[in-house]
């Protein structure tokens, strides 16, 4: 639909206030840990103090039995396994409560419930663990190899899963340039506001389990606990309310979702667990821990020939229910090129398992990896072959003219101009400009650097891409609700749910543009398995093609219900009449939404029998004309200011021009690329996960795990382009994602061209103070010593 035909400013395109900042504002949205039931207890995990040992013995004083329960007692209670259909996946099984050994630092031993969560605490330090320490594998390079501990002992050996992709790779290795870097991304945590909770309780009138958990997918969540819990799925129900924030991390079932609605059914009454962020930084929250040997093959012009890499991902003890343990390294051969058109390839990933927490889908999931491991490569071959990053990057791009493209690993790109976003990025961060700064020098001695990154974000992909990974989850149609209420309102019904994605406010668009109902009187529902259709959930910057495309289809739908039953209201043939802007028009007038809901639901004896026998409810499915997935994309560009002596950063400029279709919200996607820079800004400077040999986190409170303030997230200039997908509703495209992608690859290349005079290249994230200070004092160490050789030759 093109702008000259949108019905109000309130529809598809408005910069619409959001409806949910109403309650979130004045505080009164509604979190797990705001739930009150009469009756409710608080439970307390005992974990495991060490990341690899044999359980010999749990020893529990006989005067709190009855509160303290172990994997003995969970008759019946089947371990979560997320398996996949890739040829050599091996398969773990997580114990909802440990036993006979444990395989990272605060694995579940277990679980106490009494009153309070202070009282739930001094029960859990109580109890007594006897454990027989074992090797602990914390890197996931030496997992790998021979003679390495086991974390699985039947698999023989700590490999998850190898891939292998090569597409012609030997016609790139007569190149002139030839580039090979070692790069890594550190482990962190998603860090959302609201960390993970669960309330159980169970219903004996209905015989239902019910969950209250801070969910993305509560669906998805209801599956793994019918599966673990050996109950049918209808005799479970999952509320997920307000949702503070997710990532990723809240898209997973937890085995404290499991022991919670065990214990539920055993004891009769509702309990509680609220994750604490020692819980959530040490046990439960990790991710994006890569490690690539990637050589570039180019031409003198810059032009590549080839890439050949190989990447190993941590992915922890177990694999994460449902995504699975190959999630990442799985996806990293397949999406390494990115947006850049080349003619051979190669790639070789492992999944490697590790006496840490599973590693979890995190916002970006692997596309930041790869994006920082390509670009950073990119900007090497620039000082290789003398060009600017942009001409090098410039030359190597999808052309619109392309497009629809298929790559070299068989993506689809639906729609872009790749290049155009490229020159208005380097145009509005003046390339000129830094570059004569630079020369001129600062008078406080530091030293600016400008730094470019790209990515491509496949979005909304489907049954026919995850079909192949044969994981418990397969997306199909995602289907909404649309109800007419007897006063004219509006009410969808979604199964997906939104942490952040403000869907309440866009869903609202969507309905609008197509029914005309005023904005203030749509409502939508979510969260609730009782209340909505089945979705696999909010994931995969899916919700605006899939749920947006549902509630577009169900509104579609009510429409020609609408006109059937006005047409008869007009005594009008249904050929006769149109809808437009909330009314139906016939040859000799219309008549109001309110005024066809008012008869159809309070007075039907004036409507005929033969009347649409459906009524002003509808259910209805949406799957785009391809479902291989939409491709959004950005080009970052940033100025940053380093001290060379302190290691210090400074962001002083940064510019996004991103592409995600048509819009919906532009002021919801300027939130999404804030929120997403935030992150990716953590990525690049502060967030680290670190482990000592023993397996142990060294991280447990926001005093040790940085993430970035206010006053280090800079605000950036944002230049949207609206290229429409040929394949959605409207032309949409999803962009949840995007702004985490590339500013960690973005900023590490401004911090690489600010210190290339020194001999500094900076390879890992986070480019930390301490990193970049020993790096420059190891190139100021090796230009001393090369100095006297150098005197030698010249004589």
């Amino acid at each position: 639909m093109s702008a000259p035909e949108r019905i109000s400013g309130e529809g598809v395109g408005a910069r619409l206030p959001r409806k949910e900042d109403e309650r979130y504002m004045r505080g009164r949205g509604q979190y797990v840990a705001d739930i009150k039931m009469a009756g409710m207890q608080d439970v307390a995990f005992v974990r495991s103090p060490l990341a690899h040992a044999r359980i010999r013995a749990i020893r529990v004083p006989e005067d709190i039995r009855s509160q303290v329960f172990v994997a003995a007692d969970l008759d019946g209670v089947l371990p979560i396994r997320a398996v996949s259909g890739l040829p050599g996946f091996k398969v773990s099984e997580q114990p909802v409560l440990a036993f006979e050994k444990v395989r990272q630092v605060g694995e579940l031993i277990a679980m106490c419930v009494a009153p309070t969560r202070a009282e739930a605490e001094d029960l859990a330090a109580r109890v007594e663990l006897d454990l027989e320490e074992l090797p602990a594998l914390h890197d996931m390079l030496l997992a790998r190899k021979p003679g390495a501990a086991l974390v699985h002992e039947h698999w023989g050996d700590n490999v998850f899963l190898e891939t292998f992709v090569d597409i012609g790779i030997e016609k790139a290795f007569d190149a002139a340039i030839k580039v090979s870097r070692t790069i890594s991304t550190a482990r962190q945590c998603m860090a959302p506001i609201e960390g993970r909770g669960t309330i159980a309780h169970f219903d004996d009138r209905l015989e239902q389990l019910t969950l209250h958990t801070a969910s993305q997918m509560p669906h998805i969540v209801r599956s793994g606990m019918s599966e673990c819990l050996g109950i049918e799925e209808g005799a479970i129900r999952i509320v997920s309310p307000d949702v503070g924030g997710g990532f990723g991390y809240k898209g997973i079932l937890l085995a404290e979702e499991v022991c919670l609605g065990w214990l539920a059914l055993r004891l009769r009454h509702p309990v509680r667990w609220i994750e604490d962020r020692r819980e959530h930084l040490s046990a439960n929250a990790n991710c994006r821990e890569h490690h690539y040997e990637i050589t570039v093959y180019a031409d003198r012009d810059g032009t590549i020939r080839g890439v050949d890499c190989e990447a190993t991902v941590d992915s922890g003890a177990y694999s994460a229910y449902p995504f699975s343990a190959c999630l990442e390294a799985a996806q990293v051969a397949s999406i390494l090129p990115g947006p850049y058109d080349f003619p051979a390839y190669r790639c070789r990933t492992w999944s490697v398992a590790t006496n840490k927490a599973p590693i979890l889908p995190y916002r970006g999931v692997a596309r930041t990896g790869v994006c920082f491991a390509l670009e950073l490569a990119l900007d090497a071959v620039a000082r290789e072959a003398g060009l600017p990053p942009e001409v090098v990057r410039a030359k190597n791009l999808v052309r619109p003219e392309q497009m629809p493209f298929d790559n070299i690993t068989k993506k689809h790109f639906d729609s872009g101009d790749y290049p155009q976003a490229l020159r208005r990025a380097v145009e509005a961060i003046d390339v000129e400009a830094v570059r004569a700064r630079q020369k001129r020098g600062e008078p406080d001695g530091r030293r600016i650097g400008l730094g470019l990154s790209i990515y491509c974000e496949q979005a909304a992909h489907g049954t026919s891409v995850y079909s192949g990974w044969g994981i418990p989850m397969v997306p199909g149609h995602e289907q909404a609700g649309a109800r007419i209420t007897p006063d004219g309102g509006l009410e969808l019904r979604i199964g997906s749910h939104s942490h952040g994605q403000s869907l309440e406010t866009t869903l609202t668009q969507v309905a609008h543009e197509i029914l005309g109902v005023a904005v203030k009187r749509i409502r939508v529902v979510h969260g609730d398995t009782a209340m909505t259709p089945y979705s696999t959930g909010a994931w995969g910057s899916r919700m605006m093609v899939m749920a947006g495309g549902a509630v577009a289809a169900a509104a579609k739908e009510l429409v020609e219900r609408l006109k059937a039953i006005g047409a008869h209201l007009l005594q009008a043939d249904p050929s006769e009449v149109r809808y437009e802007t909330g009314r139906v028009i016939g040859p000799n007038g219309d008549v109001s939404v309110q005024e066809i809901a008012r008869v159809w639901y309070r007075r039907p004896q004036d409507l005929p029998p033969g009347v649409h026998g459906g009524g002003l409810e509808v259910t209805a499915g949406y799957k785009p004309v391809r479902d291989s997935g939409t491709f959004s994309y950005a080009a970052h560009a940033v100025v940053v200011a380093v001290d060379a002596e302190m290691g210090q950063v400074e962001i002083l400029d940064y510019v996004i021009v991103e592409d995600g279709g048509v819009l919906v919200n532009p002021m919801v996607v300027d939130g999404q690329i804030l929120g997403g820079l935030a992150q990716g800004v953590g990525t690049a400077l502060y967030e680290e996960m670190p482990f000592d040999g023993a397996g142990q986190p060294l991280a447990s409170t926001f005093a040790d795990y940085l993430l970035p303030g206010a006053a280090e997230v800079p605000a950036p200039r944002i230049d949207h382009m609206e290229t429409p997908s040929p394949y959605t509703q409207f032309g949409v495209k999803g962009i949840g994602e995007g702004g985490a992608i590339a500013p960690p690859a973005a900023i590490a290349n401004a911090i690489n061209d600010a210190l290339g005079s020194l001999g500094v290249e900076m390879l890992a994230s986070p480019v930390s103070p301490r990193r970049i200070v020993e790096a420059v004092l190891k190139a100021r160490a090796k230009s001393a010593s090369d100095a006297p050789h150098a005197r030698r030759d010249a004589a």
